[in-house]
């Protein structure tokens, strides 16, 4: 027998009992899909996060208050708060002689529920510098964003996210309307311009002041959550890193790297992390998703067990005729590779469509979603339900070639 009449016996049977083959082949199904899903969905959960960082700008530096390991996370995502980091270091940065620094933009954040006339409206704010509109890439569409003298001198103005400038006044301009901040009467004199929706941040979605107003007025602090200093060209990063840390290093009087009371990252170090990290863990997820491939490999086993009992007859006569073991080992192997892969490409299928769903969904709620049906995940679902059709056949194919002829041909 051939490799094609072996195809075509595997279809037969197949065919033969419907239900039985379905269920047979579920678990090569529903494995194929889940690491499918996986893979793509990780791919395209990757894309968002990288692009999100890439939209802030790859030639940013980010400085952290507290010290933390060069790969390690910082202090601030711990939950820590840590008051190392001041105004004035961002204003030492800036003004020191290194000539690739454009600009430098201190953040620090806070949140409260917003009064507008008779609207209360959760949000969070942030008190940050007039030099934030440079380093974040962001356009005003309304107004003006604040001046360094208002950020300086605690005015009490503040600037709109583009979607919750619409939800606070859906029906009138936002502009020289007030609203109140912990119970602080702020003025309205701009609008950015809509990003669209993030995954880590939306900035349509936040309030903007003066970073003095928010330190003096609003929280009661002096120091900063984080700073940001923009690089004028990605190669120019890495020194301009070293001299951020010899900066703070003299204003904080630190002798040494182990002491270091603030932690200097750049975007481009993000993005190679960022990477690193959703690759682990996505083909981690594949893996303990493949589980149910091997779940399904003894289902086929068990298939193929019964099809050689079923067969016993057929495979006597065809020993008595002169096939050798070798030729009955084939036939049933092809026929358990047939049955896999045809699982497989159901599985891919299917997978296909969940993830084009899943897109749909997730766009639905207003994020940058990309759908990705991963190349690499078709050419694994195609090689390992062949495989599991190879090895989990392996048992049922020499089981049949070791039948005797003449047993065979008496069996009833």
């Amino acid at each position: 027998m051939d490799f094609f009449e072996s195809v075509q016996t595997a279809w037969q049977m197949i065919t033969r009992n419907k239900l039985r083959s379905l269920l047979t082949m579920l678990g090569i199904i529903i494995g194929v899909t889940a690491v499918m899903i996986v893979l793509s969905v990780g791919e395209s959960v990757q894309a968002l996060i990288l692009n999100e960082i890439k939209a802030v700008g790859t030639n940013l530096i980010v400085v952290l208050p507290g010290y933390a390991e060069e790969n390690g996370p910082p202090a601030s995502a711990m939950g820590i708060v840590v008051t190392s980091l001041k105004y004035e270091d961002g204003e030492a940065i800036l003004n020191s002689n290194n000539p690739h620094i454009e600009a430098v933009s201190m953040y620090v954040k806070g949140s409260d529920v917003i009064t507008i006339a008779d609207k209360n409206i959760s949000a969070s704010f942030y008190g940050t510098t007039a030099s934030y509109i440079d380093v974040e890439n962001c356009e005003v569409e309304k107004g003006r964003f604040f001046t360094k003298d208002e950020e300086l001198g605690n005015a009490r103005v503040v600037v709109l996210g583009g979607k919750i400038a619409e939800e606070m006044f859906p029906d009138q301009d936002p502009l020289g309307n007030k609203i109140k901040i912990k119970k602080t009467n702020f003025t309205v004199i701009g609008v950015l311009k809509k990003k669209g929706g993030g995954l880590i941040q939306s900035q349509d979605n936040d309030l903007y002041v003066p970073i003095k107003t928010a330190q003096n007025v609003l929280l009661g602090i002096n120091h900063l959550s984080f700073l940001r200093v923009k690089v004028d060209a990605i190669e120019n990063i890495d020194s301009t890193m070293e001299d951020i840390k010899l900066i703070l290093r003299d204003r904080h009087n630190i002798q040494s790297a182990n002491e270091d009371d603030f932690n200097v990252r750049s975007t481009k170090q993000a993005i190679t992390s960022i990477s690193a990290i959703t690759d682990a863990l996505r083909f981690f997820l594949a893996a303990i998703a493949a589980i149910s491939l091997i779940v399904g490999g003894f289902g086929i086993m068990n298939i193929m067990l019964a099809t050689v009992q079923e067969r016993t007859k057929e495979i006597g006569l065809r020993k008595a005729i002169g096939a050798k073991n070798r030729n009955i080992v084939f036939q049933f192997l092809i026929e358990a590779m047939t049955i896999t892969f045809i699982s497989g490409i159901i599985g891919i299928v299917v997978g296909s469509l969940l993830l084009f769903l899943i897109a749909q969904i997730v766009i639905a709620y207003g994020l940058s979603w990309t759908y990705i049906v991963s190349p690499f995940s078709i050419m694994l679902g195609c090689l390992v339900s062949i495989g599991i059709g190879l090895i989990f056949g392996i048992a049922p194919a020499r089981k049949a070639s070791l039948l005797n002829p003449i047993e065979a041909l008496r069996y009833e």
